[in-house]
């Protein structure tokens, strides 16, 4: 009786690591950006370093972006003999 053929095939591609590291790499530099603000000094506030447009909007927006990316690179199916 013959084997069955079995498809030992990867799911993911170098292309889909490839991909994935990209996105990572974009998150933490989403979560980079979101750091910062604090002060050591707790009679003080500096309204300015803590809610600038960059921690509220940019970084939160970065790392949306990094995390769809990395959806992206999940879900990419490979074209060819790759």
């Amino acid at each position: 009786m013959a084997k069955p053929d079995l498809n030992n095939d990867m799911a993911f591609t170098a292309t889909n690591y490839k991909l994935l590291l990209i996105g990572l790499a974009i998150v933490v530099v989403g979560f980079i950006l979101m750091a910062g603000g604090g002060n050591g000094d707790p009679n003080s506030f500096d309204e300015d370093a803590i809610f600038s447009a960059r921690r509220i909007t940019v970084a939160p927006i970065v790392v949306l972006g990094g995390y769809l990316f990395i959806v992206y690179a999940i879900l990419k199916k490979s074209v060819g003999g790759e």
